[in-house]
């Protein structure tokens, strides 16, 4: 790709879309998705962006909100055209899955 096209079509990354992600906040836990352990998968394709992420329990009912915020966050990114968010339950959310950080903030 020439340097004039990548100035015109920027191209994300997996770290900037980790680093968009970090501002979804879990509004019960306050803390963000990605140190919860909840982000299952990033795929950037060009502007493409697919997010495979889970809930603390299926029962959890911020899914839509959460999704919507995903979307918000991660489209406002330099050269994402399209974002996908795909919720998944398997495998299932558990407590090792957090940071060191957030374990330490939880008491775990």
């Amino acid at each position: 790709m020439s340097e004039e096209l990548e100035k015109d079509h920027p191209t994300v990354t997996v770290d900037d879309v980790m680093d968009a992600l970090a501002n979804v906040i879990d509004p019960e836990l306050g803390l963000d998705f990605v140190e919860l352990g909840l982000i299952y998968g990033v795929e950037v394709d060009g502007g493409d962006v697919v997010v495979t992420f889970t809930l603390t329990t299926p029962a959890c009912p911020i899914g839509p909100h959460v999704t919507e915020q995903m979307e918000e966050f991660v489209s406002e990114l330099d050269g994402v055209e399209n974002v996908e968010c795909n919720m998944v339950f398997t495998p299932p959310w558990s407590p090792e899955r957090m940071t060191e950080d957030a374990k330490f903030a939880l008491g775990f």
